[in-house]
């Protein structure tokens, strides 16, 4: 069957409550793709299974997709920016564009847990095939500790398949890989296969055990260190979905959207309404919270 097995979550904040499986032929668009707001050269095909899963589609083209495709439903939307640096300078400017309140706090961060692991940074780069199966034996283990892997089943991939992809990529001279060491035990990872000259935030994960020392922003800096130093690349893609990391070190970003397009049977009909439902549950949920707090903020005001 082709496609692939797709997790349809129901989740609060990053927590996944609960999810049901559908295979569904994923339509991915590159940065360069959504910058210039055009599709994939490779159609999807959901013939032999459940439907497509679009991702990261730029927000101008998601009505042409979902009228392209007039016997499936479209739902479980999200809507974000996606995140890029823009890699045509040196670091140096790259640094510029923070502000200096922001360029204090990273060195701050850095020069702290340097200075808990004995005075300098202990951060390996892993590129040829035998550095990057290495690179698994080590980070594998710390993958299984972080909130991304316990709560979001989003840490590396440890299946054979997995891990062989990542191996053959390696060989090809597509793998970039990271690990930040504190004490000689490694404490963050990062992963970024490279796609013609764009290279692809795939997993990034730490210890939450030393989450007070900044473990995934002092990693993510100096990896980016290291980057540049290549001279090679022409963005960083962030990929979808919002956060603050990825707002931190982004320097432009693309509005986006992400949903999946399922046949018109009955059980896909409940499925969709009934993450639409949950979906604007939460919304006001968030929406009640967020009035309570205002409304205590300006009681406090008044009475100050």
């Amino acid at each position: 069957m082709a496609g692939e097995r797709t997790q349809i979550a129901f989740t609060i904040g990053a927590r996944r409550l609960f999810t049901t499986d559908r295979v569904l032929d994923p339509f991915a668009f590159s940065l360069e793709e959504a910058l210039a707001g055009i599709a994939p050269s490779q159609p999807p095909d959901s013939s032999h299974c459940d439907g497509i899963r679009v991702l990261s589609a730029p927000l101008s083209m998601e009505r042409q997709i979902v009228a392209a495709f007039p016997d499936h439903i479209a739902g479980a939307r999200e809507e974000f920016h996606r995140h890029y640096i823009a890699m045509d300078g040196s670091f140096e400017d790259y640094l510029a564009g923070f502000s200096g309140k922001t360029r204090s706090t990273l060195r701050r961060k850095a020069r702290k847990f340097a200075q808990v692991d004995g005075g300098a940074l202990d951060i390996r780069a892993y590129t040829a095939a035998e550095e990057v199966e290495r690179f698994l034996q080590l980070a594998l283990p710390l993958s299984g500790k972080t909130y991304q892997a316990r709560l979001l089943d989003a840490g590396l991939p440890d299946g054979d398949g997995a891990r062989d992809e990542m191996l053959a990529e390696a060989a090809a001279g597509r793998m970039r890989c990271f690990l930040l060491f504190l004490g000689g035990e490694p404490v963050a990872y990062l992963s970024l296969p490279v796609r013609g000259k764009t290279l692809v935030y795939a997993h990034l994960g730490y210890d939450p055990a030393h989450a007070q020392l900044s473990p995934g922003t002092v990693l993510q800096m100096e990896a980016l260190r290291m980057l540049f130093a290549e001279e090679r690349f022409r963005f960083f893609d962030f990929t979808e979905g919002d956060g603050a990391h990825k707002a931190l070190f982004g320097t432009h970003s693309v509005a986006c959207c992400s949903f999946v397009l399922l046949r018109r049977t009955l059980a896909n009909r409940v499925l969709l309404g009934a993450r639409a439902g949950f979906d604007a549950s939460v919304a006001r949920g968030k929406a009640l919270v967020q009035g309570n707090r205002s409304l205590a903020s300006a009681r406090r005001l008044l009475r100050a």
